[in-house]
């Protein structure tokens, strides 16, 4: 319930004078409104369609479509390499877009106003392909204007992320977002297995030429954009921001009346205040596991693929295929991985799951150009990268959402993006710093290193602490039976009672 401070001009009665000032005599006003099982139902299903069709729109305006449109332009490694910054840089605008959508009324409107001329604005682009394939024009003037578009279409989506996760963690019941993340990420990635493969197709086949082919495709991207906000806007529920934030002050409200009450003493104890206190210092913990782990990835990560086809000249069509097990793997662990979240938590997964991805690098010490490698150790490294990765962007996302208050919950979101952003981009230059120096090792000395930075990353995350989560110890436990039939999947088969997670929390 929602209350008002009131003031009297009157002199109060002592009974009033003490209730004024130890619980600021508040006046209940209606709360907001909550939403219904049915409503909630068709914004999930509203949300699937919109990130299928976010996909098609992604996959065409980056990626290898793009890249592979600039490579038919003319444009240097820099300017190529200049897509898979931007989104990192980009990042921090994050806190600024979740500043301006915080004082805003309605999620629904705000997204509206952001992406859809985020990307409405490709349209310049398919007309500038047209003019130049009319005109038969210097083709390399279109890189500029497609670097241009590429950092203003980023931008406009930095303004808009923070407020698209804060709707969706408060449409998302907090016992089903790992099951339904994970479902709406592997129909994302089904769609870009199926999808980019056809585009591709589509841009080389093109009795035009791959230049306007790319330009039909783009104008299909742009349609399969404008749908996705369709979805956003006439099906998905809208939250008013500053309704949660009321919400919020007025049950903080109710529980320092409550102290107040039990105490009967004129000093406030500051319960409100030491868990604010607690919640902040937490959310720290886990903003430092994202800078160090976001980092410590992206050291080596964007250069496995440059491995492959320089220091062992891998054919690019093997370089393909691989990245097409690491998606398959990916699309089939993320409903198993989000259900497994459901079940015991999302810091176990973190951690445990997070051991395995840092020692990935080192496995690709042992690799070579032989035919066991192509084979075998190859496809299996990519299985495990993509059934392993998966896991870990989906927890990182539920974490935040569960460590975030409601009051000012996308401002939390917007730090994180920009932290991680800041981490990555750190990365992927000291990477390509440190990859220059062949005299050294290279590459594989490179994997070494961040084989240690990612588990000293993992270190923070120890210390976190997740209210649903079950403690390491149980997990453990849990995992010890697993050869005897039993499974972390079910939810109500394996319930841990309240008081002993919390006493097993308390032992860690």
């Amino acid at each position: 319930m929602q209350y008002a401070r009131i003031e009297t001009l009157s002199p109060p009665a002592p009974e009033i004078i003490k209730n004024i000032i130890l619980s600021d005599t508040l006046l209940p006003v209606n709360p907001p409104p909550k939403l219904g099982k049915p409503a909630i139902r068709s914004s999930l299903k509203a949300s699937t369609w919109d990130g299928v069709f976010a996909a098609i729109f992604s996959s065409i305006t980056g990626g290898v479509l793009l890249s592979n449109f600039l490579l038919q332009l003319g444009a240097s490694a820099i300017e190529i390499g200049m897509i898979s910054s931007v989104p990192m840089l980009v990042n921090l605008l994050q806190p600024l877009g979740a500043y301006l959508a915080d004082r805003t009324t309605s999620r629904r409107w705000y997204s509206l106003c952001i992406y859809c001329p985020s990307r409405l604005l490709w349209l310049l682009l398919v007309l500038a392909i047209g003019w130049n394939c009319w005109h038969h024009s210097e083709s390399h003037a279109l890189v500029g204007l497609t670097l241009a578009m590429v950092w203003a279409s980023n931008l406009m989506g930095a303004l808009g992320s923070a407020s698209w996760l804060s709707w969706m963690a408060a449409l998302v019941p907090l016992g089903l977002r790992g099951r339904y993340f994970g479902f709406r990420n592997s129909a994302v990635n089904l769609t870009n297995l199926i999808g980019v493969p056809l585009l591709g197709l589509v841009v080389s086949v093109w009795p035009g030429g791959t230049l306007f082919g790319y330009s039909v495709v783009l104008s299909l991207g742009v349609l399969a954009g404008v749908i996705s906000i369709g979805f956003q806007f006439f099906m998905m529920a809208d939250v008013n921001p500053q309704a949660h934030r009321t919400e919020e002050e007025s049950e903080s409200g109710r529980a320092g009346e409550g102290e107040i009450d039990s105490s009967r003493t004129p000093s406030l104890p500051s319960t409100s205040h030491r868990s604010r206190f607690c919640l902040e210092a937490n959310f720290l913990r886990f903003l430092l596991y994202v800078a160090f782990w976001t980092f410590a990835v992206n050291v080596s990560n964007p250069f496995f693929n440059l491995y492959m086809l320089d220091n062992l000249a891998v054919d690019v069509r093997w370089v393909t295929i691989y990245g097409s097990l690491m998606a398959g793997s990916s699309l089939l662990m993320l409903v198993v991985w989000g259900k497994i979240a459901d079940r015991i938590g999302n810091r176990p997964v973190l951690i445990f799951v997070g051991v395995l991805v840092a020692l990935t690098p080192l496995l690709w010490l042992g690799t070579g150009s032989n035919s066991v490698s192509l084979w075998v150790w190859f496809p299996l490294l990519h299985l495990l990268m993509g059934g392993t990765g998966c896991a870990i962007d989906l927890c990182n996302n539920n974490f935040q959402m569960a460590l975030a208050p409601a009051r000012n919950q996308s401002t939390y979101f917007a730090i994180v993006a920009a932290v991680a952003g800041v981490g990555g981009a750190l990365g992927t230059t000291l990477g390509g710093f440190l990859a220059q120096f062949y005299e050294y090792g290279g590459l594989p000395v490179l994997f070494a290193l961040s084989a240690v930075l990612r588990l000293i990353a993992l270190l923070p995350l120890v210390f976190v602490q997740e209210k649903r989560s079950q403690s390491l110890v149980q997990v453990m436990r849990l995992l010890v039976r697993l050869p005897l039939g039993r499974s972390l999947l079910p939810l109500r088969s394996q319930q841990v009672p309240v008081q002993v997670a919390q006493l097993a929390n308390r032992s860690e």
